[in-house]
């Protein structure tokens, strides 16, 4: 059995945890257990925030299915998707949207640019992505070979987060090489 609570694990990690210069934004238009599994997921590959577009429940509502992480996570509302899109901009954030739409380029051909700030956009288990967000969007979709097609909200901003995270490391990696060299 821990000695240790959660709580006392998550502030034992924060002392070494890394933070990215990347966010998530998930649309909420309805309660679901979704958000906090969003919450769970920046908190766990070092998102700064988590952008959502629509309703953001209680906060006890979220903390169950954070995993408790609700208090390592800023939560940034906005009420519609034009107001994303305008702080967006105004903040000189890239909006990356996942979505299955004509024009998405596949996640694993897809390098992101560190230039600035990455925000990646997940949409509402029924009606995906906002048009207003889709259209000031670079759009990429996960391959899914096998017989489904479509992921659940929160397992595609997992593996949209790693991947992000991913190539991170490695340009900064290179970045730290060409400095030596």
């Amino acid at each position: 059995m821990r000695e240790e609570t959660r709580r006392q694990r998550y502030d034992a990690k924060l002392k070494n945890a890394k933070k990215y210069p990347i966010s998530l934004c998930a649309i909420n238009f309805r309660a679901d257990d979704n958000l906090g599994y969003l919450v769970r997921s920046a908190a766990c590959f070092g998102a700064e925030r988590l952008y959502v577009v629509g309703h953001v429940p209680e906060r006890s509502r979220i903390k169950a299915s954070s995993g408790s992480l609700i208090d390592y996570v800023d939560i940034v509302p906005f009420a519609t998707p034009r107001d994303f899109v305008d702080f967006a901009k105004s903040e000189g954030i890239q909006i990356i949207a996942g979505e299955l739409v004509e024009e998405a380029r596949p996640l694993s051909h897809y390098d992101f640019n560190f230039n600035s700030h990455v925000c990646l956009v997940v949409g509402n288990e029924t009606s995906g992505v906002p048009p207003e967000i889709i259209h000031q969007s670079q759009v990429i979709y996960i391959e899914m070979p096998g017989v489904g097609y479509c992921l659940n909200t929160a397992q595609a901003a997992n593996l949209l987060l790693y991947e992000c995270v991913k190539q991170y490391n490695k340009s900064q990696s290179i970045d730290a090489l060409s400095d030596y060299l």
